[in-house]
Parts: structure tokens; sequence; C-alpha cells
């Protein structure tokens, strides 16, 4: 019996495997690049999963080789990029999955605002940006504002516009953007971010956990550390659970795992938005060793349209995790890590994970693009793993060489 995994994110899927072992299924990679997962699959035996190279934008295939796959029994689509893609898929074949209307919602980050608004979950409206967009802002939203692609991944096309002249700066930077969806505007929530972990079945959320979310400073969005699970004190957890339980209801979410991103401020926690999928770098590393369980067992069961027991499981725990995403000092071709070697004597047994192969050009360092690899240390509360994380990060450098002239032969590239 086979579950399909339609790409997946950089790192996780040594625990999926396992997972799906332990239900007795087969996982099944269909991927356009495998190398884009080199680091987890050199962790595994050469007969752990199926790796099948294919083109995974084109459905048509992708269905054909699904119906010849044999004993199909779910497919998991766990990117933003291939959403939209897995859940055509999903309904297609008649496997267990979500609404597809549900997931277009969440791909459109100005329609879940809007709905949120309507059920009294949010204090502001999304407002779509054309023609007259400066007078439009100023009208419908105000400053500070968030401009952004409804269909943005990895804080890429967002703006932050405080006054007239960023505004105008922005709205005309996004004419020269190629958007995944359409330029919007919404109110910019001033406080700290953090991410939801939940888990939702049958239209009831649970809340594993909280990780935060330490970002550069402004204008960009550029995430840089991570840390879970946050200690939120008891009272205020219940009340963080009861608002996403309410947030997801309102736009139909009803199963699966979700990364909710939200601001805290000072009338309360603010939805910046929602992922359908566990969330990405090393969240989900961190909260198979914080919790002391393989979530990803959740992940096979939900596909198979089981009722996961993770739902109810009194969590064993373990320690917290905490992790720095590592730019470069300045673009270019990525050639290596220094200070590796000293990581062996930090607290927190830190360790590298690599995301980017030497040889790959690194040109975006204003968000989550620019980042080579992740220092992943631990602790016995998020702050600690965050202290020791840090130092370990501050160890060691990003090394780049000046990108070749432009006129100069494209530099072959080995990573996804």
């Amino acid at each position: 019996m086979s579950v399909v995994c339609l790409e997946s994110l950089t790192f996780g899927i040594g625990h999926l495997v396992s997972a799906a072992d332990a239900f007795g299924e087969r996982l099944v990679l269909l991927t356009r690049d495998p190398s884009y997962y080199t680091y987890e699959l050199e962790r595994l035996s050469p007969d752990a999963l199926d790796v099948v190279e294919v083109d995974t934008f084109d459905v048509e295939h992708v269905a054909d080789l699904l119906h010849r796959t044999p004993g199909l029994r779910g497919l998991i689509s766990s990117t933003d990029t291939w959403t939209l893609v897995g859940a055509e898929l999903s309904e297609r074949l008649g496997l267990p999955g979500l609404d597809p209307a549900v997931l277009r919602l969440t791909r459109d980050k100005a329609a879940v605002r809007n709905r949120l608004y309507e059920a009294g979950l949010t204090r502001g409206r999304a407002v779509g940006v054309t023609e007259h967009g400066e007078e439009l802002v100023l009208k419908e939203v105000g400053l500070p504002a968030v401009l952004k692609d409804t269909a943005g991944t990895g804080s890429q096309n967002v703006w932050l516009v405080r006054d007239e002249p960023e505004l105008v700066a922005a709205l005309d930077e996004a004419t020269g953007r190629e958007l995944k969806g359409r330029l919007f505007a919404e109110p910019y929530f001033s406080g700290p971010v953090y991410s939801a972990e939940t888990l939702t079945w049958a239209g009831r959320t649970r809340l594993l956990g909280v990780s935060s979310r330490l970002m550069s400073p402004e204008p960009y969005f550029r995430e840089e550390i991570t840390a879970f699970p946050v200690a939120f004190p008891e009272a205020r957890r219940h009340i963080l659970e009861r608002w996403l339980d309410e947030v997801l209801a309102a736009i139909g979410y009803t199963d699966r795992f979700a990364h909710v991103e939200f601001v805290l401020t000072t009338g309360g926690p603010e939805v910046v938005e929602i992922n359908p999928r566990i969330g990405g770098a090393l969240v989900g590393e961190g909260m198979c060793r914080a919790l002391g369980v393989n979530v990803y067992e959740a992940m096979i069961e939900t596909a198979l349209g089981r009722r996961p027991r993770l739902m109810d499981a009194d969590l064993p725990g373990g320690p917290a995790v905490a992790f720095v995403l590592g730019y470069p000092a300045a673009p270019g071709v990525f050639t290596g890590v220094a200070g590796l070697d000293r990581l062996a004597d930090m607290p927190g047994s830190p360790a590298w994970y690599p995301v980017t192969s030497v040889g790959d050009p690194i040109e975006h360092l204003a968000d989550s693009r620019g980042y080579a690899g992740i220092v992943c240390a631990e602790a016995e509360t998020a702050e600690l793993a965050t202290h020791h994380a840090v130092a370990a990060a501050n160890a060691v450098r990003v090394l780049t060489e000046p990108l070749p002239p432009t006129d100069a032969p494209d530099r072959e590239a080995s990573g996804g």
C-alpha cells in the first residue's frame, strides 16, 4: 500500500518515512529535482522510499502516474507551491483530503483576511490594489500598512509602508515584480510575531505549541530565529487555542496540520496568514523533539482519512529546540560555511542543516530565499535553546564569492 508525497518541505522526509513504515505504508516521493532533498535522502537507505522524478507541475502527467501507482491510499501535499495541485489531484482520484475550495481560500491571503473580518476575528480588511493604488490604500487601510502578494511565500514581495513616500516607492516597485497572485494592502499590526502549530480533525483544533519568530528590523520581514515551544502561561494558552479554533472554523478548515502566523498586539492576536501544512524549515523537527513523538504519523493518518492519535495523545515531551537561519554577509555564489568545526564544543548539541549547495547563487538577502542553511540547538526551555542556537550561529559564517558578470555563461547550480 502506498502514500504519495507530492514534493515536500526541505526537512522532514526521514520522519515521514518512519511514520509511513509504522502504518505499513510505502512512501513515494514525486519530485522535479531530487537534489533538493539531498540532506534527507543521504541519511536514508536507498530502499527506504521510492523517489520518482517527474514534472510535478504537469497535473495530467502526475494524475496518470498516480492512477498507475499500486495500492495508492493517500496523497500528501505539504508545500505552499503545490497545495492547489495536490488538492486537484486528491479530488480527481477520490483520495482523502480537505475541500479544495478551502485550500484555494488559504492560498489567497486577501480573501482570508476579509473572511476573518466578516467573522469579527480581525480589526482590518484587505483591499485589492490596482489603479489609483495610493489613494485607495490611504482611504481604505491607512498607514502603516503592508502591501503583499495574495499568493506569496517566504516573505517575498512584501512591503511595509509607514508614510506616503514609502507607499509611492512600494507601489512603483511592485509594478515591476512578477506576483504569484494579486497585489493587496492590509493594516500593519505591531508586536511580536509567532506561529501556532495546530492539528485539526472533524472541525476541532488542538494547539500543539507556539513557535517564536524573531524577524529582521523593519522594513523587511526576513525570518531569522525560531524556537519551540514558547512558554505561554496556561490561561493565555487556553485563550489562544480557543481563538485558533474560531479562526480555522471561520475559513472552513476541518482537518490536518496548520501553521498559523500571528502578531500579538496590544488588542490581542491578529492573523498574518494561515498555511494549510506543518511548519517549514525545522519547525517539524522541533515539534518531534519537543513533544516527544513523531508528529508526522498524524500526517500519514490524515492522508489515509483517519483521526490522528495526536489529537488526544498525552505528549511525553522533550527538549525545546531553536534554530537560526544562516545568511551570508553579501549576495554571491555560495562557496561553503566556515566555523562548523566549532559546533562540537558548544552547548545544546548544535548542528548545521544545509539548504544550499556549493555553486548555487544567493541573490536575495531581504527575505528567506537568502539563507544557505540552519543552525539548530536544544535546551530545557525555548529561551535557553535560543541562546544556544544564537551562540552557535555566531560561530559560523556563510561564505560567498561575487556573482559572475551578467554577460557571462550561467553558472550551474546543484541545489533545488
